[in-house]
């Protein structure tokens, strides 16, 4: 048997998250964009939830492609408000489409703005009690994309996006997956 964090053990797909995508980079503007859209539609759920609410986003969601996601009107926000396959909450749609718009019409390189929050060194978390919800960069990212007219992207969710995406490695230190830090 191997040794994972304690919530990747707890369901199968939690499992199959955590030993092939959670904490592994992830880079392009459309990855991060779905990742940053999940992690803003998770807020106040649980991301089982949204895991296996997953594939449905992906096709509510024209695949993520922040271009396609930003032409979406209010029609669009009244078919996904009645997708049960989603979370049907008004302010996160709004949210996700909004934050398409901000990409499109700043031509935001999300990867190089969100890798840039990426911390130079970062202490493995011994156990899952030493993992923070929130960090100085974190808040800088949070900030940062507030500043730009991004919305729902709060300290905490940017810091769960940092974690999910490889920014930052929380897998714990008894983890197999846990790389050794330089």
């Amino acid at each position: 048997m191997i040794s994972r964090c304690p919530w990747g053990d707890s369901t199968p797909d939690y499992a199959e998250y955590h030993d092939t995508e959670w904490g592994v980079e992830l880079h392009g503007t459309p990855e991060l964009y779905e990742r940053m859209s999940l992690e803003a539609f998770q807020s106040g759920l649980s991301w089982i939830t949204i895991l296996r609410k997953r594939p449905a986003f992906r096709a509510a969601f024209a695949g993520f492609d922040p271009k396609l996601v930003a032409e979406f009107g209010p029609a669009d926000v009244e078919r996904l408000m009645a997708d049960a396959g989603i979370v049907r909450n008004r302010l996160k749609i709004d949210a996700a489409v909004h934050n398409a718009r901000v990409l499109v019409e700043q031509d935001v390189d999300l990867d190089a703005l969100l890798w840039s929050f990426a911390p130079e060194k970062h202490k493995r978390p011994k156990t899952s009690a030493d993992v923070p919800a929130i960090t100085d960069e974190s808040k800088a990212m949070a900030k940062e994309l507030k500043r730009r007219g991004f919305k729902f992207l709060g300290p905490t969710t940017c810091y769960a996006l940092m974690q999910a995406t490889g920014m930052v490695d929380d897998h714990i230190s008894t983890c197999f997956r846990a790389a050794p830090h330089p």
